[in-house]
């Protein structure tokens, strides 16, 4: 059986040593022959024969991210395959430490901030609030407070993971981010009601099961599962959240918090791209070009193609935690208002 040849794409690593067959030489491949540009590029798939010769036939059908029209199937990935889990390489150990180290989190989390005897969280709503006796106003500012945090963080995180490390930085991230994020949460469940009413939908047919949607989804370049469907599902998840919430309620307060959380999920998406660029390059463009930040739009214009059993990659673990998560959170709403209602702010 006569050896065989593949040639890799020069986005993931450079081409390996090429050994000539015997009865057939060839001549080596250096890394200057082939394109700079991994956009400009091609795949290059060699063609096997079952002949006693090697033969080798190369397809250049589209240049790297492109989609090829006459072929049905799917590109090779790119990105990281989303929600992949086997329960075979999991360590209980770490599992341990990370239950763990999320109960000590959660009880400071409760001690320096949710408990109003303890905490800081109702001295720091009191401060907010005194911009303005509107709630609408404060709404906003909260929200503001929280995104100029939360993603001048994540903006920074490179640098602090260089000066602090990995795991260090993480903690920070949370430790700053979770606290305002519980306060703007709590500020909303306790003055959803306020304001000025706008519309009142609530009583009508249907309008209860339309609104009822409420979806939530590192630097990952992911490119599977949900990311077919579209590059950014935490954004989408939120606009769905705050139509649902903004129609239901019809009034001022949610208008406002509606604003500023799909304002500043919006901004994420243009600071996340940015990131995933500076971090991936190349390879970041390549699934940009096959994915879509409206949801559906690439599969719909041909960008994306989905293979035969698409269907298998939201069968995963991690996704069924997230739904159950969600529908939890619905079923639970009742036990957060009164959660919420409890601390006064």
């Amino acid at each position: 059986m006569a050896t065989c040849l593949v040639v890799a794409n020069s986005l993931f690593r450079p081409p390996k040593p090429i050994l000539p067959h015997k009865h057939l030489p060839l001549q080596p491949i250096s890394s200057h022959s082939l394109p700079k540009s991994p956009l400009n590029s091609t795949f290059l798939k060699p063609h096997f024969s079952h002949s006693d010769s090697c033969r080798f036939r190369f397809i250049a059908p589209a240049s790297l991210g492109e989609t090829d029209a006459s072929s049905d199937e799917p590109l090779p990935l790119v990105g990281e395959d989303s929600a992949a889990f086997d329960l075979g390489t999991q360590n209980i150990v770490s599992w341990v430490y990370f239950t763990i180290i999320l109960g000590v989190v959660l009880f400071v989390l409760d001690v320096i901030w949710i408990d109003n005897s303890t905490g800081f969280g109702k001295a720091f709503i009191d401060a907010v609030s005194t911009l303005s006796d509107s709630h609408e106003i404060v709404m906003l500012a909260l929200i503001l407070i929280f995104a100029t945090v939360h993603s001048g963080l994540a903006s920074f995180r490179d640098m602090g993971e260089k000066h602090l490390g990995k795991r260090a930085y993480r903690v920070l991230f949370a430790g700053v981010s979770l606290p305002l994020a519980v306060s703007t949460v709590v500020y909303f469940i306790n003055h959803r009601y306020d304001g000025v009413q706008l519309w009142q939908l609530q009583n009508g047919p249907g309008v209860h099961q339309l609104v009822a949607a409420v979806d939530q989804p590192k630097v990952h370049l992911w490119e599977t599962g949900i990311m077919r469907i579209t590059r950014h599902p935490q954004m989408v998840g939120q606009v769905i959240w705050c139509l649902a919430h903004t129609i239901w309620i019809g009034n001022s307060v949610a208008v406002a918090a509606s604003v500023g959380l799909i304002g500043h999920h919006l901004f994420g998406v243009w600071n996340g791209d940015r990131r995933l660029a500076i971090r991936h390059g190349e390879a970041f463009e390549v699934v940009k070009k096959r994915t879509s930040i409206i949801p559906f739009a690439a599969i719909l214009d041909g960008r994306q193609k989905l293979p035969k059993d698409y269907y298998k990659e939201f069968i995963r673990l991690p996704y069924l935690a997230i739904t159950a998560m969600t529908l939890g959170a619905y079923f639970l709403h009742p036990v957060m208002q009164a959660a919420s209602f409890r601390l006064h702010w």
